[in-house]
């Protein structure tokens, strides 16, 4: 265990992981590659003759020097769970096991990196990130965290993204710091926040979810962000999306397994994209209420022309009138 020490900041920056300094790049292993760790790892792959043996198991974890292949010195694999099955408590475990390792295997340490977990592959945004926080803070309040430890970077290639979550955490930390009480407590949080982060993960589980069907094309990020996610999390729910062109085999089921467990399945039928018809098809498959979207009404297909639709010209329209029926539909809608 480490001597605590009076503070740690901790930010989000927008950027490439590849290319941002720090002593430590933290990634996880879900048993296959992802994202910015199969990138890391075709890059290690040039200077390590068997990476894949070197990578840990579940509950494992494996400190490599990058050898120049990314900017930072050194890159960090957790090994976790299958990617179906590396939801919020998961994701909060991973941020606590990252600085318990690292206050192991590199406790002279002072920057370290992370990525965010969970919206990529279509967890609620603020909950996957909020647990990935409530993981970081969990290992620090115990004093399991490299000795040497001032830093802590969470990297996200999207610049937006990286912006919403920025107010995220300014909620949580007002000015940054991870500063530890002599009774272990985290003084920049506030007893709302503190509250908060000690079921956030562990009880995310249980909470009622929405599933978005619409695809992941860069012009429909707006319309899922500001016109679909803020009215949905304003209703209570956490906001799911995932995208089947992106992931197949065990992945599908795991989408399948959110739709079928969804409160409700939102989908925005714009453009007509055939995955987008096909969850609806699933969704109605398992008895789950749908409400649909769409820009112009003339793009549906003959199986949804009889189905009520919201129209929609803006964003702002959009959040407005999603809003309105999510709060008349609350009360009706089973878990």
């Amino acid at each position: 265990m480490s001597q605590i020490k009076p503070q740690i900041t901790l930010s989000i920056e927008a950027g490439d992981a590849l290319k941002f300094q720090a002593d430590v790049l933290a990634l996880k292993y879900a048993q296959a590659f992802y994202g910015v760790d199969g990138a890391v790892s075709q890059l290690l792959s040039t200077e390590y003759d068997d990476l894949t043996s070197l990578l840990p198991k579940i509950s494992g974890f494996r400190l490599l020097p990058s050898k120049g292949v990314i900017e930072a010195d050194a890159v960090l694999f957790v090994g976790v769970n299958p990617l179906r099955q590396f939801g919020y408590q998961e994701i909060r475990e991973f941020g606590r096991k990252v600085l318990i390792s690292l206050a192991g295997a590199a406790p002279e340490i002072r920057h370290l990196c992370l990525t965010i977990h969970g919206p990529g592959y279509g967890l609620d945004e603020i909950e996957a990130f909020e647990s990935e926080v409530a993981g970081l803070l969990d290992a620090i309040k115990s004093g399991d965290f490299p000795e040497e430890l001032q830093r802590i970077t969470i990297i996200e290639r999207n610049v937006a993204r990286a912006t919403r979550l920025s107010d995220v955490l300014a909620h949580l930390l007002p000015r940054g710091l991870v500063e530890v009480g002599k009774g272990g407590e985290i003084k920049e949080l506030g007893d709302k926040a503190n509250e908060h982060l000690k079921s956030v993960g562990y009880a995310s589980k249980n909470k009622q979810h929405i599933f978005v069907a619409m695809p992941f094309a860069e012009e429909m990020d707006d319309i899922f962000h500001y016109g679909i996610q803020g009215a949905v999390n304003a209703a209570g729910f956490l906001c799911e999306r995932a995208d089947l062109s992106t992931f197949t085999g065990d992945v599908i089921e795991w989408v399948k397994n959110r739709i079928a467990s969804s409160t409700l399945v939102i989908a925005d039928l714009s453009n007509a994209n055939p995955n987008v018809y096909l969850e609806v098809g699933f969704a109605w498959g398992c008895g789950r209420p749908t409400v649909l979207l769409c820009r112009d009404a003339a793009e549906l297909k003959f199986d949804v022309k009889g189905q009520r639709c919201l129209v929609y010209k803006k964003i702002k329209d959009l959040e407005e009138s999603l809003r309105k029926e999510l709060e008349g539909l609350r009360n009706n809608l089973a878990v």
